[in-house]
């Protein structure tokens, strides 16, 4: 199984990955916990929740994370791909997750995923890493911590530089 970095309270660790992401279309998902597409869940999900498997839905960057409005309180996590590490959608992805439908289950970041990115991920409400570039907990949290203060509201809840010089 392969290691992820999850981000719990104010600390990074490494984490077993109990999903088996079915990235093949006509494959059967395995016995557990599995990450399927956007279009199988839509076709498969009900059964699968239904047998009380735990489920989790991979969108891609051009997908709309809307279509899981209805599904987000049974699923277990969000994988958000990021095809390029120049490839912001799945930062507006998070966000809407998190602000606009209020999803408290785990937001992954799968795909090309960079240390560098952190900072910015946790601002957007992503708290699993699938790194690509072989980084451990504690260079995750040396790269999100980089920042001591921030200009805009985010997911994370940290206070604006505005708001701590009140």
């Amino acid at each position: 199984m392969p290691t992820l970095i999850r981000h719990v309270e104010d600390r990074y660790e490494a984490a077993e990955d109990v999903f088996v992401d079915v990235l093949d279309e006509d494959e059967t998902p395995a016995e557990g916990a599995v990450i399927l597409s956007l279009t199988r869940f839509q076709a498969e999900g009900d059964a699968l929740l239904g047998a009380g498997r735990a489920v989790g839905v991979r969108i891609q960057s051009d997908e709309a994370v809307e279509d899981l409005a209805y599904d987000l309180p049974r699923l277990a996590v969000v994988a958000l791909v990021f095809p390029k590490f120049r490839d912001g959608r799945a930062y507006t992805s998070a966000h809407l997750l998190r602000k606009r439908l209020g999803y408290a289950g785990e937001v992954r970041a799968v795909g090309d995923v960079l240390r560098e990115q952190a900072g910015f991920m946790v601002r957007c409400g992503i708290d699993g890493f699938a790194p690509s570039d072989g980084s451990t907990p504690a260079d995750w949290a040396h790269a999100a911590g980089r920042f001591r203060h921030v200009y805009q509201r985010g997911a994370d809840a940290r206070a604006p530089v505005f708001e701590e010089r009140a």
